[in-house]
């Protein structure tokens, strides 16, 4: 049986493709939209035709016949993690942007227009919005302000199947600390697969990052909100933060151009960086009682030598160890659902 597959990952200016034949990637485009045109559609949904049309052009005659279209599933309504079917409900509420506009949205609706024209079945893994908390992590402390479920899916549980696989042991049995640490950054507790606990990696919980403030002290934000205002508040502590607010770069390999350097701020904000991480995963360990099979390090962050060696001096004592995935292959993470759903190895949920 051939395993051909397609994979769609929308982004804001761009549309990542790419065809893969079990896990090995045939070819891969990212394909380029230009800003003014895609705003002259009002909606993120109204630029379906348009990206359908760019894409369809680009794709090579022989890397088609595909078996099964992926798409990256959008802002759909809190749900477990897993495999889902596109369905007509689904694309509803993407088109509708029922729970958040966001141009993931049209990686359903993309993979539903690909896979209908190939006469094949179209899947969503991992969506933006999996969440598999249970009622005690809701719990912030203040009435009305509840903690929310808020990470990088997809990657977190990708690579914490593969490192299940590597060392033998049956994911749904398994119990790591994942750690992505890219320009956010989302530490997981994950149980049996399923997320237990993680950060809020966007507004206000964990390390900071090299974008993100992470969790602060309350007066410090109180004031802010009052002398900023609201808007400005929100996007200095979701954008301009971290090494932006401190350097005016998000690239960890300016800052440690600036260590080698002699900077002293530089080395002085990168091991808070690093403290705050490994306080964090600490944390997670916790959560799980201590009893798991190791942390995982993902995302970009992880191809610098300096942050894993000063990480892993912080966290080594946890049992289990510290395994390496690094950067984050979103798209491989994508076929590799649409392969377990073929192979009938995961369950197909509906939406």
């Amino acid at each position: 049986m051939s395993e051909r597959i397609l994979v769609l990952n929308p982004g804001t200016t761009s549309t990542k493709v790419a065809v893969f034949d079990g896990t090995d990637c045939l070819w891969q485009e990212s394909i380029g939209h230009d800003a003014a045109t895609l705003h002259s559609f009002g909606t993120v949904a109204g630029q379906l035709d348009h990206r359908y049309e760019l894409i369809d052009k680009d794709i090579p005659e022989d890397a088609r016949g595909w078996t099964a279209v992926v798409g990256r599933g959008g802002l759909l309504r809190p749900l477990e993690g897993g495999i889902y079917a596109v369905n007509d409900s689904m694309l509803q509420d993407a088109r509708k942007a029922q729970f958040g506009e966001h141009a993931s949205n049209l990686g359903s609706m993309l993979a539903n227009r690909f896979a209908a024209a190939a006469g094949v079945p179209a899947y969503v893994v991992d969506p933006v919005t999996t969440d598999e908390f249970g009622p005690i992590p809701r719990i912030s402390g203040v009435p009305g302000i509840e903690r929310k479920c808020r990470a990088h899916a997809l990657n977190i549980k990708a690579v914490a199947r593969r490192t299940a696989k590597d060392m033998g042991v049956p994911f749904d049995e398994s119990r790591f600390v994942v750690a992505h640490l890219g320009g956010g950054i989302s530490i997981a507790a994950l149980a049996g697969g399923r997320i237990q606990d993680v950060n809020d990696g966007l507004l206000g919980m964990g390390p900071f990052s090299p974008e993100r403030s992470g969790a602060l002290p309350l007066q410090g934000v109180i004031d802010l909100v009052r002398d900023k205002g609201y808007d400005e508040a929100k996007r200095i502590f979701s954008k301009d933060s971290g090494f932006v607010g401190y350097f005016g770069t998000a690239d960890l390999r300016d800052i440690e151009a600036k260590i080698a350097a002699g900077d002293e701020l530089a080395e002085l904000v990168f091991e808070a960086m690093v403290y705050q991480i490994a306080k964090e995963i600490g944390a997670m360990a916790a959560a799980l009682s201590g009893n798991l099979n190791g942390v995982v390090l993902t995302g970009g962050l992880v191809h610098s030598g300096k942050l894993r060696r000063t990480l892993e001096d912080y966290v080594n004592w946890i049992p289990g160890g510290v395994h390496l995935q690094p950067g984050e292959e979103e798209m491989l993470a994508l076929a590799e659902g649409g392969l377990r759903a073929l192979r009938g190895e995961e369950k197909v949920l509906v939406y």
